[in-house]
């Protein structure tokens, strides 16, 4: 496991914004626009085009494990300013020094930030957040793609044929049924990984209808679909450069970025809505992670988010209006009207689809009232339990909390600063692709918040992110840690791997000065109808959700763990944004749709957390995980490949 100390960098930061990496940002070239006046070009091949003389050359110039010490002039921090198109809203000093050294790794390598640079720094707008299992999010996902008038770009990093995944490919035959009412066709790209021999060949390859209509994945075969028209690609870069990224663009005007799989479990996720100029940010990106050719091409190609009158800024209409003729009417969403309670559940063997992001909240909404014998507790249990825990029961007093509130529709407001910050793939086993916007991003943020920063992630070992963590709490900063008790603890014990949550835990507090100590406020996960923490090995409930929040108002949302496979191998994509109402609004989320808070404390002599009675937690692994450990994380390994373990 790593040594954990802190490194000090006096003085001002070394990193600045080149001349060359400046101008690509004022450029507006990009991948999308590129192949809107070529569609003849793969995505791969419109990269090379743009950007092919700016290829790495092998010598780093950042020290990622420096990024975000020292301070930055008046002058450097404009020069980020003026490195996107950030809308109506000034950017935050804090939002800006956080782009500005996520912006500089791309000068050791364009590529690994994954998207073009003059769309990474952008603005947006996010009408709903969803902080609850699965189901609930591919609910959402089947109501968005049923009102998709052109295309559908799906990703995901597991796809697994499950209750899940017939959300989705119940609503593709629902999409194609409406496309032939109209007469249309709509295009649809879904891109997963499920590793495959032909990948150490070809890293992206075209899946046969064959593979993709098999029990495995269970995608319907183009005769149930007949107005969709559906490639598949299965992308994984040889050995460890996953692709762990998970989300959707919806007619290039609506997007999601999540934290879940397409598979059934017993997590607790996180889903984002975007929409406006940071779509075509995600557009590109999803482009560039395509590569090859796009057969047939995506209809909006040539009709950029930020173009439309739907793009979400102070001009545009209201952020809930898709611009297709959907109106998502936010207005409405906090009003409960009395039939609510009445509203069928939208299930996968029973679809209830919705013309609005009001109606989808409602019906959400009326699935938590207690039924009959219920309590509220009950209803709860019944809500996580979901598929996979039938009978599970809740022992969490009623009424000490606010109710659960699965789907979080965000007050509408004008476009806000955002910036994708996405690290690329990386096969090779060592821990040589540290320098990307992603683990920059997050380093600068506990480096420069000034009074807090919030983390939740299922697990956390990454070794560059250990003495920032310490850093920050010795320098009077409050570091909350919300982590999973157990998550993938057998994965994380391989060698190089990090080391599972509770021995790092109890490593960063012993690390830490007395005065410190008060000052890391670590929790584990306990589920909203649930008064402990439980070992995750048990699979009732854990916690999957990918968030940090840096004093009140800078946020970064989106795929990536704090852990050594998203900080060194796998592919992510994360937004990160600014501003202190919707960081709020997430906050009074987390606090209603968890007890984390309620229950999960440490003790901070130790990192260890016990009952009344001073028993820890049955089933958990321990600080010690005992000799063979090793062993152990081969079998976790075996897991996560077979989609058992933790992604």
């Amino acid at each position: 496991m790593p040594a954990i100390h802190e490194s000090k960098t006096p003085g001002q930061s070394p990193y600045k914004i080149s001349e060359q990496l400046y101008e690509l940002c004022q450029s507006t070239e990009s991948v999308s626009s590129l192949l809107a006046a070529d569609p003849s070009l793969s995505p791969g091949e419109a990269w090379k085009k743009l950007f092919g003389h700016h290829a790495a050359d092998g010598s780093s110039k950042v020290n990622v494990e420096d990024v975000g010490k020292g301070s930055l002039d008046a002058q450097e921090l404009d020069k980020a300013k003026s490195c996107g198109r950030w809308g109506s809203q000034e950017p935050s000093d804090l939002f800006l020094r956080i782009y500005h050294d996520a912006l500089c790794t791309l000068d050791d390598d364009l590529a690994c930030g994954m998207v073009s640079p003059s769309l990474m720094g952008t603005s947006g707008t996010m009408p709903l957040t969803i902080i609850s299992v699965i189901p609930d999010i591919v609910r959402h996902m089947s109501n968005l793609i049923v009102r998709a008038e052109k295309e559908v770009y799906l990703a995901t990093n597991f796809w697994q044929n499950s209750v899940a995944s017939k959300y989705i490919t119940d609503a593709l035959r629902e999409l194609s049924r409406r496309a032939g009412e109209r007469g249309a066709t709509v295009v649809v790209k879904v891109i997963y990984d499920r590793g495959s021999p032909r990948q150490l060949l070809e890293p992206h390859y075209a899946v046969p209808e064959s593979e993709y209509t098999a029990a495995a994945v269970g995608l319907p075969p183009r005769h149930e679909i007949p107005h969709v028209d559906l490639q598949v690609t299965n992308y994984h870069r040889p050995l460890l450069g996953t692709f762990h990224s998970k989300y959707m663009v919806v007619d290039r005007r609506v997007a999601v970025v999540q934290s879940n799989n397409i598979q059934d479990n017993d997590n607790l996720e996180m889903m984002v809505e975007l929409r406006g100029p940071v779509v075509d940010a995600l557009y590109d990106m999803a482009l560039v992670s395509w590569h090859k050719k796009l057969e047939p091409p995506l209809p909006m190609m040539d009709s950029p988010a930020a173009k439309s009158d739907s793009a979400g800024g102070p001009e545009g209409p209201a952020q809930g209006d898709t611009g297709n003729g959907t109106d998502y009417g936010n207005g409405s969403i906090s009003q409960q009207n009395q039939d609510d309670d009445l509203l069928p559940e939208h299930t996968s063997e029973d679809p209830h689809y919705d013309a609005t992001l009001a109606g989808e909240v409602r019906r959400v909404q009326a699935s938590l009232q207690p039924r009959p014998g219920e309590t509220p507790t009950d209803a709860v249990s019944r809500h996580l339990n979901h598929t996979v825990n039938a009978g599970f029961a809740g022992d969490a007093p009623a009424g000490e909390a606010p109710p659960m509130t699965p789907y979080v529709a965000h007050r509408p407001r004008g476009a806000v600063p955002m910036a994708l910050v996405c690290r690329a793939p990386y096969g090779p086993p060592n821990h040589g692709s540290l320098a990307n916007p992603q683990n920059a991003a997050w380093l600068s943020a506990l480096r420069n918040a000034r009074r807090s920063v919030f983390i939740q992630t299922p697990t956390l070992n990454a070794a560059p992110l250990l003495p920032a963590v310490v850093e920050a709490c010795e320098r009077g900063v409050d570091v909350y840690c919300y982590v999973c008790l157990g998550y993938n603890d057998a994965g994380e014990m391989l060698p190089m791997q990090g080391g599972h949550n509770e021995a790092i835990a109890h490593r960063l507090y012993a690390a830490l000065s007395p005065g410190a100590r008060e000052r890391l406020r670590w929790f584990w996960y306990v589920g909203r109808d649930q008064t402990r923490p439980l070992a995750a090995a048990a699979k009732r409930r854990s916690c999957h959700i990918k968030l940090l929040v840096a004093d009140g108002h800078v946020g970064v949302v989106g795929n990536g763990n704090q852990d050594t496979q998203s900080w060194f191998h796998s592919q992510e994509v994360n937004v990160l944004l600014d501003s202190p109402e919707l960081c709020a609004e997430w906050e009074r989320a987390l606090r209603s749709n968890q007890n984390t808070l309620r229950y999960g404390a440490v003790g901070p002599e130790d990192g260890v957390w016990r009952d009344a009675d001073g028993n820890e937690v049955p089933g958990a692994t321990g600080v010690d995980a005992g000799r063979f450990s090793w062993f152990k994380g081969v079998a976790g390994a075996v897991k996560r490949v077979q989609g058992t373990g933790g992604f």
